[in-house]
């Protein structure tokens, strides 16, 4: 447990912004801090250098809570979303309904329009 001056101190020292701070300083040059950090080689696989998370879809049958779908991209758009529902449409059977959190890549259009001509809530 870390109390928030150590939080806040650690933000500072690696140069990022805290939420608080960030509203207040949206219009300052984003070259200011200097100089950006270089990427660190990696020196053997596998090794603790560091880790880059990645978006990723999850599909999940709420009834039998069985994972239909997996997909870990770069970058995740509505349309490679609705591509995946849509094979997922093919392989089981068309849900009545879709549960999703509020990302911009499950609220875009692409979904939005999937849903309506797929006729699921």
């Amino acid at each position: 447990m870390i109390n928030h001056k150590k939080l806040f101190r650690r933000y500072r020292e690696e140069k990022l912004r805290y939420a608080a701070a960030a509203v207040a300083s949206r219009n300052r040059d984003p070259g200011a801090d200097g100089a950006e950090r270089p990427l660190v080689a990696r020196l053997r696989v596998g090794s603790a250098h560091g880790w880059s998370p990645l978006p990723h879809l999850t599909v999940v049958d709420d009834c039998t809570r069985e994972r239909l779908a997996l997909v870990a991209d770069t970058s995740l758009s509505g349309i490679r979303v609705a591509r995946e529902l849509d094979r997922l449409v093919i392989e089981r059977r068309r849900p009545s309904m879709v549960v999703s959190d509020n990302g911009s890549e499950l609220t875009s259009n692409a979904i939005l329009s999937w849903a309506d001509q797929s006729r699921v809530a």
